[in-house]
């Protein structure tokens, strides 16, 4: 029975120091900052008639998506007509 108590008590404490080993998390040199989202890059899957860099084509996109396909609204009034 004592052979037990300390057993449990030994992996009660290896397991209270684990916590201790953690790393230091810290940025590293080469730190990156994100640009605007309108100067994203151009590649396959940009929206057709964005240009990167375009900050009023992005913004006239957002508009778009949130009326066309973000307003249920509009979903509920097209499918009843």
């Amino acid at each position: 029975m004592m052979r037990f108590f300390a057993v449990t008590l030994s992996v009660a404490a290896l397991s209270g120091l684990s916590a201790c080993g953690e790393k230091p998390q810290t940025l590293g040199s080469g730190v990156k900052t994100d640009g605007a989202a309108y100067q994203g890059v151009q590649t396959q899957f940009a929206a057709p008639g964005w240009k990167a860099g375009d900050k009023t084509s992005w913004e006239q996109g957002l508009k778009a998506r949130a009326q066309n396909s973000q307003n249920e609204y509009n979903k509920i009034s097209s499918n009843s007509k």
